[in-house]
């Protein structure tokens, strides 16, 4: 059974960081698309970041380019999303999510809804920047 679980969201003010780590179990890890997402109140749920855990390859959306990073450590099977210089905008619930990478392009995976139904999932952490 696949589980996620995420942690390291808080409030902050803009310009400032956090962390946030997602521990998967019940699969072998090196073989997936491991991705956050996130989603603020009235809007979808959209992409940020992605990474193939068996090469570490990352993927960024553009409006998270250059200031977040996305990071694993495959011994203890975790995920992490190191996010600085936080605008307002950020602020969302993000969710931690896993896609087997078989016949998928992990770099298209976390930005092509259609896919999302087949994600495992985290239960969501809020992040909360203020001006």
């Amino acid at each position: 059974q696949v589980q996620l679980v995420e942690s390291g969201g808080g409030s902050v003010q803009a310009g400032g960081s956090l962390r946030l780590s997602c521990t998967a179990s019940g699969y072998t890890y090196s073989s997936y698309c491991m991705g956050w997402f996130r989603q603020a109140p009235g809007k979808e749920r959209e992409g940020v970041a992605a990474i193939y855990s068996g090469n570490g390859t990352p993927y960024y959306a553009d409006s998270v380019k250059g200031r977040f990073t996305i990071s694993q450590d495959n011994a203890v099977n975790t995920l992490y999303l190191q996010m600085n210089s936080l605008k307002p905008e950020d602020t969302a619930v993000y969710y931690c999510a896993a896609h087997t990478a078989k016949d998928i392009w992990c770099g298209g995976w976390y930005v092509t809804r259609q896919l999302y139904d087949d994600n495992y999932w985290g239960q969501g952490t809020q992040v909360t920047v203020s001006s």
